[in-house]
């Protein structure tokens, strides 16, 4: 709400209403010891000093250059998608059980699925998760239950994906007794070799984790990663960022044999609209074959006619359990973005498949620019030598973090260090540049990491 609207008097009609003396009679049953002392507040402000002053804080964060993804990215947003977005009509609708009074949010849903499902060329999508990584999490339950020709709980999880990713899977399906065998990429490539499968071959696994791209930005040989796990009793999940299947092969189509595709696709949905804030907000989606859509968590909407022949959309294969009953659920995680799915759909729609292509193009021209400036510094080279998308790895002769702490004093966020993550690596720093970087932003850049490695250099 934009404001409490309760006045004085109304808060006292209430009161005598209920027949209570207080609002603090209202909660007597709370020990006194449990109570919260004086909260301390500042003296209340007008709306214009208000105003002023959240400009202010706002001021403070000034507007620095990003070059961090790591799985979050900043995009151009053209400005209708949350003109739209924020309509009373998407903005405070509720979840969609009476589909008699919800047709136009259950049409944006199933848009948004058919959008999704174009995508990942994949037969069926749900109508989202939390993030993308608890999407994986999901996806993780959802093989070791699909998977019938495997009687363990094994998951093989390559190193090359988002850490991040895999440290909620462990949390949440690592609690649900499945286990997580973690794989080597190559140094040399950044990806994740067959020869590094080897090991694995003819043992019982429910799936194998593939991302495309991978968390350093390399690109996987999914084909052959798709087919192997197939061929060894596997179910193939794929972790994808939606806007470089604008310009790669889908999912759906992974692998050279039998043309059988990726079995499960999840994945983060923010660049799809979202802008970039604290802590979120993000979506997660998943999509899947229609063999095994009754074992997807989330809702998923349909599209029917009604007795007089007229199309029209409701929640379809869910169980009530799935959303009240929780011990007898598929998923207890399955609540959808409604808002954030909103954006991603409207967003899909104004940029069509041609404008999210060029999108995808752009980034990648932009970090090309961006690895080329920056590898003509004393002291950067590449980490791998695999293609990649708008992501890189790069090896610097000192600590990334002095480096990055210098570059964020000339208003430039110059990347992730990744020497906690894959302390290996050594003074590791995986930088992003989207279609948002102009070449003056990433000459910007190059400047600064140049004086920030100079400097870094001087003082040691």
């Amino acid at each position: 709400m934009a404001f409490i609207p309760h006045t004085s008097d109304d808060v006292a009609a209430m009161l005598t209403l209920i027949g209570a003396a207080s609002i603090d009679e209202l909660f007597d049953e709370i020990p006194a010891e449990l109570r919260a002392g004086s909260l301390a507040l500042p003296a209340p402000l007008s709306e214009m000093e208000v105003g002023r002053l959240m400009a202010e804080r706002a001021a403070l964060d000034g507007r620095p250059l990003n070059f961090i993804g790591a799985g979050a990215y900043e995009h151009h947003i053209p400005a209708p998608v949350w003109a739209i977005t924020t309509r009373g009509e998407f903005y405070s609708a509720y979840t969609p059980y009476q589909a008699e009074a919800s047709q136009g949010t259950l049409q944006l849903i199933y848009e948004y699925q058919s959008m999704m499902c174009a995508l990942t060329g994949m037969e069926v999508s749900n109508a989202s998760l939390y993030d993308g990584a608890s999407a994986l999490a999901e996806a993780c339950l959802m093989a070791v239950r699909t998977n019938r020709s495997s009687t363990s709980r094994r998951i093989l999880m390559p190193r090359a994906v988002n850490t991040v990713y895999a440290q909620v899977a462990s949390a949440i399906a690592g609690n649900q007794d499945i286990t997580f065998q973690s794989v080597e990429y190559d140094r040399a490539s950044g990806s994740t070799l067959i020869e590094s499968l080897a090991a694995y071959k003819g043992q019982d696994f429910a799936a194998l984790v593939v991302q495309q791209p991978n968390f350093f930005g390399s690109f996987e040989e999914v084909d052959a990663l798709t087919d192997w796990a197939h061929r060894n009793g596997m179910l193939l999940i794929a972790v994808v960022n939606p806007t470089a299947l604008a310009v790669l092969k889908p999912p759906g189509e992974w692998g050279a044999e039998a043309g059988r595709g990726a079995d499960i696709v999840c994945g983060e949905g923010q660049a799809l609209g979202v802008p970039l804030a604290g802590g979120g907000p993000y979506f997660g989606f998943m999509a899947t074959r229609m063999q095994y859509v009754r074992q997807m968590p989330g809702r998923i909407v349909g599209r029917t006619l009604d007795s007089d022949g007229r199309p029209g959309f409701s929640l379809t294969l869910q169980a009530r359990e799935q959303h009240i009953r929780r011990s007898k659920s598929t998923s207890n995680i399955c609540t959808n973005q409604g808002l954030m799915v909103t954006a991603a759909t409207i967003y899909m729609s104004l940029l069509g498949p041609v404008g999210l292509a060029a999108v995808a193009q752009t980034s990648m021209q932009r970090t090309a620019d961006l690895v080329a400036g920056a590898t003509a510094i004393k002291g950067v080279r590449r980490a791998f030598s695999a293609a990649h998308f708008h992501e890189v790895v790069l090896l610097l002769e000192r600590p990334a973090a002095q480096v990055l702490a210098d570059m964020a004093r000339h208003g430039i966020f110059g990347g992730l260090d990744l020497s906690e993550r894959y302390p290996e690596l050594g003074h590791a720093l995986l930088v992003c540049a989207t279609e948002t970087k102009l070449a003056v932003d990433i000459d910007a850049y190059v400047t600064a990491l140049r004086g920030a490695m100079a400097a870094s250099r001087a003082a040691a």
